[in-house]
């Protein structure tokens, strides 16, 4: 499986869409980091990870969870960005406005799965049909 499908994954799987899953490549880690302002244990995080188990993404066997990117402070975005980056993860999970723009200034080639408000009203993208660049989410 190629990133941009484990992307569209991702963001079918915390829209609870039903996603049609092609088989996994054997062997496969995949790497989700994360930029949240909010602690992991919140319900909404706690259901985006139930829902990567259920879709055969599970912690400890085929995911490997950035668990430092939860609870962070605004002023530590900026540097864990660059970190997450630097690790190679596959997806970057970033929610609310400052944690995606963090992403957006990290890098411009791993994909971003943002949660906001406004992804259009505050020019993460361009478009939600046709995002363009790495950027995309809800």
């Amino acid at each position: 499986m190629r990133r941009r499908e484990f992307i569209t994954l991702l963001g079918g799987a915390a829209a609870v869409w039903p996603v049609a899953m092609r088989a996994q490549e054997r062997g496969r880690i995949y790497r989700l980091g994360a930029l949240q302002l909010s602690p992991r244990s919140l319900p909404n995080h706690v259901a985006f990870y139930a829902e990567l188990q259920r879709l055969g993404f599970i912690e400890g066997q085929n995911l490997v969870v950035d668990e430092r990117g939860y609870g962070l402070h605004v002023e530590q975005l900026a540097d864990h960005a660059a970190e997450i980056v630097r690790a190679q993860v596959d997806v970057i999970l970033a929610t609310g406005d400052l944690p995606i723009r963090a992403a957006q200034q990290a890098t411009t080639t791993i994909p971003i799965l943002g949660f906001t408000d406004d992804m259009l009203g505050s020019k993460f993208v361009s478009s939600l049909a046709k995002p363009g660049g790495n950027t995309t989410g809800v």
